[in-house]
């Protein structure tokens, strides 16, 4: 079977589903390659193995995550369905509301990594956080999205956390494109 390039989540509900800590730290590892068990999630997560079980099954439920084959038939594996994880912008108050609270535990995810980063960690000065506001059309603002994607999927180069390059190291990204004020009259 052929993976799919992206999950695409519109249902408030499954964008509701990823906005838990350990379910987006482990989403994270799951879409970066890796096949895992619920014992080896919860580890990960800081969970018992049947509250992680929960949260995996709840994130099925939506597509988010699959069951993977079984090598030795005894543990059940977990894998994503897919290379990226895509959440389209939401015209609904409930779908807002279920982004801003996926995204609040994604930014928090992302400080934590900042405050964690040791003063002397060689990679410090090339550690980056940016903010800006473009004038853009509708059209212009489409083409930006497109292309920071294409951008990130040109340097994932399909490395995981088990198979990369020696001197890579794992690197967070983070962007958004939301258009602000009222939307101009045609």
């Amino acid at each position: 079977m052929a993976e799919k390039k992206q999950v695409v989540l519109t249902d408030p509900r499954a964008i509701r589903a990823l906005a838990h800590p350990a379910r987006q730290l482990v989403i994270d590892e799951l879409y970066n390659g890796r096949v895992l068990t619920a014992t080896e999630c919860a580890e990960l997560a800081g969970l018992t193995p049947s509250a992680m079980s929960y949260h995996l099954r709840s994130l099925e439920r939506w597509g988010i995550v699959e069951r993977a084959e079984s090598t030795d038939g005894r543990e059940r594996p977990w894998r994503a369905p897919a290379k990226g994880l895509v959440i389209p912008s939401q015209s609904t108050a409930s779908g807002r509301m279920a982004n801003q609270a996926m995204m609040r535990v994604a930014l928090d995810r992302i400080l934590q990594l900042f405050a964690d980063m040791p003063g002397d960690d060689p990679w410090d000065d090339i550690s980056a956080m940016s903010r800006s506001r473009l004038w853009l059309t509708r059209d212009e603002t489409e083409q930006l999205g497109t292309e920071l994607q294409e951008l990130v999927d040109r340097y994932r180069k399909g490395r995981t956390k088990e198979d990369h390059p020696e001197g890579t190291r794992a690197v967070h990204t983070l962007f958004t494109v939301v258009p602000s004020g009222e939307a101009p009259r045609p």
